[in-house]
C-alpha cells in the first residue's frame, strides 16, 4: 500500500479526519497531504486538519486539533455530555491565563481563562457527535463553572443542566460539592441540589 493510500486509510479510521500531525507521526511527508488535496481526495478544512470529501466536518475536533491548549467547557461541555439538547450555536473553550485569545476569538469561539491550579480540574475526553475524541471538562467541573461569576450562561439551561445531572446514574455528588468549593460556588451549588435531590 502506497503512502497516500496509507492516509486516506488513516483518515477512514478517524471517521473521515485526519491530521497532519498524525501523517507526519506515521512517517510520511506533508507533501502527500498536499497531493491528495490536488487531486481532491482530501480537503483542508482548517490548519493541520484534513477531511475526506464525503465526510462530515466536526468543527468541534477541528477547533480542538488547532487550539490544543484549550478544553470545552460551558454550553459546549454540556452538550457534549448530554446535559442539553441544545447545540450550541458558537463553542466555549476554557484555556490558561497566559494564553493569547486572538487565534479562538478569531473563529468565533467564546473563549474563557482561568487560573492554573483550576485548568486541568476535571479534563476529561469526551467523544463529539462524530465520533472524535476531544477534552472537555466533565459534568461535575462544568455544573460548577456555570455557576462563577462572569461565566454569562443562561438560567434555564442551568436549571435544565442540574436537573438533568441529578436524575443520571452517573452523578457523583461527593465530586461535585469538592470542586465547588474550590471553585467558591458550594452554596450555590447546595442550593440547585436541595430542590431536586
Amino acid at each position: 500500500m502506497g503512502a497516500m493510500q496509507e492516509i486516506i486509510e488513516m483518515a477512514k479510521s478517524g471517521n473521515g479526519t485526519v491530521t497532519a500531525q498524525a501523517v507526519a507521526r506515521a512517517g510520511f511527508s506533508h507533501g502527500n497531504l498536499k497531493h491528495l488535496v490536488d487531486k481532491g481526495l482530501l480537503e483542508k478544512v482548517a490548519r493541520g486538519v484534513y477531511v475526506l470529501p464525503d465526510a462530515w466536518g466536526d468543527e468541534m475536533f477541528n477547533l480542538q486539533s488547532r487550539f490544543k491548549r484549550g478544553i470545552f467547557s460551558h454550553e459546549s461541555a454540556l452538550f457534549l455530555w448530554g446535559l442539553t439538547d441544545k447545540t450550541p450555536s458558537s463553542y466555549s473553550m476554557t484555556f490558561p491565563t497566559s494564553y493569547n485569545l486572538s487565534k479562538p476569538k478569531a473563529e468565533n469561539v467564546r473563549c474563557k481563562q482561568c487560573k492554573t491550579e483550576w485548568y486541568e480540574l476535571g479534563v476529561e475526553t469526551v467523544e463529539t457527535p462524530n465520533g472524535n475524541l476531544v477534552r472537555a471538562y466533565n459534568r461535575e467541573r462544568t455544573l460548577c463553572d456555570l455557576l462563577r461569576p462572569n461565566s454569562a450562561s443562561d438560567i434555564q439551561a442551568i436549571s435544565g443542566a442540574f436537573k438533568q445531572y441529578a436524575g443520571s446514574a452517573s452523578k457523583n455528588i461527593p465530586l461535585l460539592s469538592e470542586y465547588a468549593q474550590k471553585l467558591g460556588v458550594a452554596s450555590k451549588v447546595r442550593s440547585y441540589l436541595e430542590v431536586l435531590l
